[in-house]
């Protein structure tokens, strides 16, 4: 970062900047990514310790993904801003940061006292993939902050190590917090053979319609033997958001024994499901689709009609 200052900018800018109206030094903030200043990270820096935290929230979004140690420290600094919309736009600038080499100014985070700054350090670091976190992240499923879990499970389900996988079974099963249990579901994605079907058939039963969702998906992933009759009775899930990620997971999984519960979800009152049903139909390729889906070419949603039309085509091939 050169040392080029406010003196350096046109007079009109310097004196938006620093205008006595917050509103003018906001939107002058707020315009800084847009302007021609080279060095206008060094300007939202500044700005972050503005009296006026509608000024200091547009300094944080300015410096969102900026890959420079000064804009990272002040963004991690700044996680203890009185305001809870300064806080949470530096935590989703901080998490916008790609480059592995500035994680050791984030993971100091992830030890700090305070629970959203935990949270957000987890969060920062999640895309970094940095291999040091992995036992901080384990631990910190137990944390009594409900952020802190959510993002940890988040961590470990980008590193992809096989030794997690018995820790986030457990929070996808026995998690109090929906949005834990959900993301920890979604984690399990990367596991490979029989270790997670418990887990995930599980949670195809959870109480909340988010998880038993997020669980159709994820088995369409893993593709564990022995899915496919659970994922079939996932089909009469009062929800329909449940159904379609049922069918996707049986197409991808091109199981011939759905084909039945599939061709029924041809008639369901929601499109999207008969939707997803034509495609499927169509992965699985199965020659005792070709009635329905000659049918379903007279569906009265036209993008019904479009993919069954694929769908035999698909078959035919």
């Amino acid at each position: 970062m050169s040392s080029r200052n406010l003196a350096a900018l046109p007079e009109n800018y310097r004196t938006r900047l620093t205008d006595v109206d917050a509103e003018v030094r906001r939107i002058a903030v707020m315009e800084l990514p847009y302007s021609d200043e080279e060095d206008f990270a060094a300007l939202a820096i500044a700005a972050l310790k503005d009296s006026a935290a509608a000024v200091r929230t547009e300094a944080a979004k300015a410096l969102e993904g900026v890959a420079d140690a000064a804009a990272v420290k002040a963004l991690a600094s700044a996680l203890c801003d009185t305001d809870a919309g300064v806080r949470e736009a530096c935590a989703l600038s901080l998490s916008e940061i790609k480059d592995p080499a500035l994680s050791e100014h984030l993971v100091p985070l992830i030890a700090d006292i305070d629970a959203f700054t935990r949270a957000a350090g987890f969060r920062a670091l999640r895309e970094l993939r940095v291999t040091e976190v992995f036992d901080p992240a384990l631990v910190a499923l137990r944390d009594v902050d409900e952020r802190v879990r959510r993002e940890a499970v988040s961590v470990l389900g980008y590193l992809k190590n096989p030794a997690a996988l018995g820790e986030l079974t457990r929070v996808a099963m026995n998690d109090p917090e929906t949005e834990v249990r959900r993301v920890a579901v979604g984690a399990l994605g990367y596991a490979t053979g029989q270790q997670v079907l418990p887990a995930l058939t599980h949670a195809l039963k959870d109480a909340s319609w988010q998880v038993r969702e997020e669980a159709a998906s994820t088995l369409g992933k893993v593709k564990p033997r022995g899915a496919v009759d659970n994922l079939i009775e996932a089909l009469s899930d009062p929800y329909w958001q449940v159904r379609i990620r049922a069918i996707r997971s049986l197409g991808r999984m091109q199981a011939r024994e759905a084909v039945g519960a599939i061709i029924d979800s041809l008639a369901h009152t929601v499109s999207n499901v008969r939707k997803e049903a034509a495609v499927a139909l169509g992965d699985i390729r199965d020659p005792k689709a070709i009635p329905a889906l000659e049918k379903a070419r007279q569906d009265p949603d036209p993008d019904v009609r479009k993919l069954a039309q694929l769908a035999l085509a698909s078959i035919a091939h």
